[in-house]
């Protein structure tokens, strides 16, 4: 199975950095998500495609660049996998489940935080779904390690983790030929535990550093655990 990693952020270098899968980017490649003319040629010869490209800043107010990298974009890349024997694997995020029900499953509707990253999250889902046979959607936060906030909520709650770890799970996933959505994320646990366990110094807090953060994004793994009960 050949793979191609687009992206060499956070979470492309993370993949990478653990199976040595081939990538592309912009600094390396000069490629630019939004055109998708510019790396369309870098495809051919992959089965796997994986995208790590994303405008990521959760709370951006800047919807035309969530739209045009979030979704246009994703949808660009759709459209040319279509009708082609290759699959998709795509990062959303646990927010998309910011307002829906606590301990949310694969198969609830998802009910998304009221900012632009989200939203184009779960805009493009349903367009992945609907046009590809072959397609891995995973639903998850990583953080980078050491955790990079001076303060952390001690009244939010979900199934995060550092980058890490959680790329551990995304890569056994995909070599499991894994299909369809999954949750993704270890344990329950606050914002404040997870920093905790690289930072001595940060500062717990009730505060939330923007009004519409939301403080339960918890998720059922059930679909999870099933997966590593077959292997």
């Amino acid at each position: 199975m050949d793979r191609l990693i687009l992206g060499d952020g956070l979470l492309g270098t993370e993949l990478v950095k653990q199976t040595g899968w081939d990538y592309i980017s912009r600094k390396k490649d000069g490629i630019d998500f939004r055109n998708i003319d510019s790396y369309k040629d870098h495809l051919f010869g992959y089965d796997e495609i994986i995208n790590c490209i994303a405008c990521t800043n959760t709370y951006d107010e800047n919807k035309e660049e969530n739209w045009d990298t979030n979704y246009k974009g994703v949808v660009d890349l759709v459209d040319y996998l279509t009708d082609k024997d290759m699959k998709l694997v795509y990062f959303s995020t646990d927010y998309v489940y910011a307002k829906s029900k606590k301990n949310a499953s694969e198969k609830d509707v998802p009910i998304h935080d009221a900012n632009w990253y989200t939203y184009s999250k779960v805009i493009s889902e349903p367009y992945i779904e609907l046009r590809l046979d072959k397609y891995l959607i995973l639903r998850a936060t990583h953080k980078p390690r050491p955790f990079i906030f001076d303060k952390a909520l001690i009244s939010q709650v979900g199934n995060f983790d550092y980058i890490d770890v959680v790329s551990k799970i995304y890569i056994d996933l995909i070599e499991g030929n894994a299909q369809g959505i999954y949750n993704v994320g270890t344990e329950l646990k606050t914002m404040y535990d997870l920093a905790k366990q690289s930072r001595d110094d940060v500062v717990p807090t009730n505060e939330k550093f923007y009004d519409t953060m939301p403080l339960d994004v918890s998720m059922d793994l059930n679909k999870l655990k099933k997966f590593y009960d077959k292997k």
